[in-house]
């Protein structure tokens, strides 16, 4: 595993799923961890080189101690991943410097 100080290399479809999975609310970082190998450190990390300064502080803001993004912290009522009225993000155009 890789430390939380350097990033796997990721093709830019996998980029643009683990943004969009850092997004979704209800999607926790271990799902990131498992699908794609990168802990919650890293997530930041990624996320913090491709947004833009603001959104990465309206991101970072929002998810910090939310309960949906930590399993751990969820109650046992949460059982998706994703909510069902959320539309797929693609290309990331807007969040992307």
């Amino acid at each position: 595993m890789s430390s939380n100080k350097t990033l796997p290399t990721f093709s830019e479809r996998e980029l643009d799923r683990i943004i969009e999975m850092a997004w979704e609310d209800r999607t926790p970082f271990e799902a990131i961890l498992f699908q794609f190998g990168i802990t919650e450190q890293q997530v930041i990390l990624l996320m913090r080189n491709q947004m833009k300064p603001q959104s990465f502080k309206r991101w970072r803001k929002r998810v910090q101690g939310r309960s949906t993004k930590h399993r751990y912290l969820r109650t046992d009522g949460v059982t998706r991943f994703k909510c069902s009225r959320q539309r797929q993000i693609t290309g990331n155009k807007i969040s992307k410097r």
